[in-house]
């Protein structure tokens, strides 16, 4: 399901961009799945930070119009067209298994019957610092469903964090909540978030595909922007990976020694002796 959600916000964004109608180029388009809500229950999502323009086949930049990428109306009819197509047609292969207990009619009833509903499709103004999005979007996949500094209490049965309710309607504010769970609901929550082995939860197209770095670089140059460099090895290393192996402190991508940030004690623990990173800094 999670391929189909990616593979329909993916045919749905290239398809409308490319018309000259709306854009007429190839955007830049990093995507990212979220699985949950801010009461951990099953809520899957897509975020996507797109460039504010793309690549004409002539090769010039073609800026967005009016601060908005696409029609919210056009996008959420496109990609729910989409996505219930390409759930039947999986059904169909057998690449899909149907719900237990529902029969085949009952799954087309409800497929009807979505497709005569609106979509939650959201769509911001361009936003000036691209870079600040993006370290934002980091920081919430990497930081999973729940950060600590949510959780209020824990005395061993039950578990008290804090979650935002959104306000229904234009210009409502959210509010601050707490909710309290058994512990063992709550851990099976957050383990339906942790994603299966060798799961692709961030994926990049247009410009931001690998196969299209030649183009992204020439983009950037029109900008009077750099090209982009992936990070090296560090401390004199020339292979990244031999360095990863040889040191359990060092990433296996790029090399570089992983750096501690916090340390968490279990429920009831002392507080750990600061170490000497901490009282240096």
């Amino acid at each position: 399901m999670s391929g189909l959600l990616f593979a329909s916000v993916h045919d749905t964004f290239l398809e409308r961009l490319s018309d000259a109608k709306y854009l007429g180029a190839k955007p830049g388009i990093i995507a990212t799945l979220h699985t949950w809500s801010q009461t951990l229950i099953l809520h899957p999502h897509i975020h996507c930070l797109v460039t504010g323009g793309g690549r004409h086949e002539s090769g010039h930049w073609v800026a967005v119009r009016n601060g908005f990428l696409l029609p919210m109306r056009v996008v959420m009819a496109v990609f729910r067209g989409k996505l219930r197509a390409a759930i039947r047609q999986g059904l169909a292969q057998g690449t899909l298994q149907w719900p237990a207990g529902q029969s085949q009619q009952h799954v087309e009833h409800l497929l009807n019957k979505l497709g005569r509903q609106k979509w939650n499709v959201h769509i911001r103004e361009r936003y000036p610092y691209g870079q600040g999005v993006l370290i934002y979007l980091a920081r919430y996949l990497r930081g999973g469903p729940i950060a600590s500094q949510r959780l209020v209490s824990c005395d061993g049965q039950r578990v008290v964090f804090r979650y935002e309710e959104r306000a229904k309607g234009p210009g409502g504010q959210a509010k601050q909540r707490t909710m309290c769970l058994p512990i063992e609901p709550f851990i099976g929550r957050f383990l339906r978030h942790v994603p299966p082995g060798r799961a692709v939860l961030v994926r990049c197209w247009g410009l931001y595909a690998h196969t299209h770095a030649e183009a992204l670089a020439y983009c950037r140059q029109q900008w009077g922007q750099d090209a982009v460099e992936g990070p090296g090895p560090e401390d004199g290393q020339s292979d990244s990976r031999q360095g990863a192996e040889a040191d359990p402190e060092r990433c296996p991508v790029c090399g570089r020694r992983l750096v501690c940030t916090a340390l968490i004690p279990r429920a009831g623990a002392p507080p750990p002796a600061k170490t000497e990173w901490e009282q240096v800094a």
